[in-house]
């Protein structure tokens, strides 16, 4: 198995580490978890290089990759769902749109079509990313005491519910429009598609 390969392999076998480091009680276990969380971003970053760097793109890695993220990103959410920082039905919406578009897109290369990624996509990529990362090193700095003694008014500010929530609903609201966007757009690819197996 190719590197890039042996490293999206890794991101999902580092997907529910992170959630168990995350979830623990122990504040140790969760500075931990921050650091998993990172290192399976970092290799995601990584792979992508090394694929278009040495030309190590396989029908396996464009399936598994872009699945590998969304399990991830899925992962998180769902743990701040856990510890009651986010909302379930929010997150559902969000991994159902990921999860139906990056299977349409996996099978699509499958079938030999090609279905161009969108700016508005990666926009929402790195929309849900940036607040992923901002709620990750938030909850992490309030459950470490050393950091949190003297700056509790800062936390709570930062991580007012009302402030989330109202995030949240953003990224949900962007992430579901991007996915009917994408599907509109790529309408007659998908219909090519569909008639294809015909």
């Amino acid at each position: 198995m190719l590197l890039p390969n042996q490293l999206t392999v890794l991101r999902i076998i580092l997907t529910p580490v992170f959630l168990f480091f995350f979830l623990s009680e122990d504040p140790l276990m969760k500075q931990i978890s921050l650091g998993i969380y990172i290192i399976a971003a970092l290799t995601d970053w990584y792979d992508g290089w090394l694929a278009r760097k040495f030309n190590y793109i396989t029908a396996w890695g464009k399936f598994w990759d872009p699945l590998a993220d969304k399990i991830l990103v899925s992962a998180a959410f769902l743990g701040f769902v856990f510890i009651g920082y986010v909302e379930l039905w929010m997150v559902i919406i969000i991994i159902l749109r990921d999860f139906v578009i990056t299977s349409l897109r996996a099978y699509a290369d499958y079938r030999d079509f090609t279905f161009p990624t969108s700016y508005y996509a990666k926009w929402k990529t790195f929309i849900q990313m940036v607040f992923l990362y901002y709620l990750l090193i938030l909850y992490v700095g309030k459950n470490t005491s050393a950091i949190y003694l003297h700056n509790e008014e800062i936390f709570n500010l930062l991580l007012n519910e009302r402030l989330i929530y109202f995030s949240m609903l953003v990224i949900t609201a962007i992430t579901f429009h991007s996915g009917i966007t994408y599907i509109y757009k790529n309408r007659k690819l998908i219909g090519k598609l569909l008639n294809s197996e015909a």
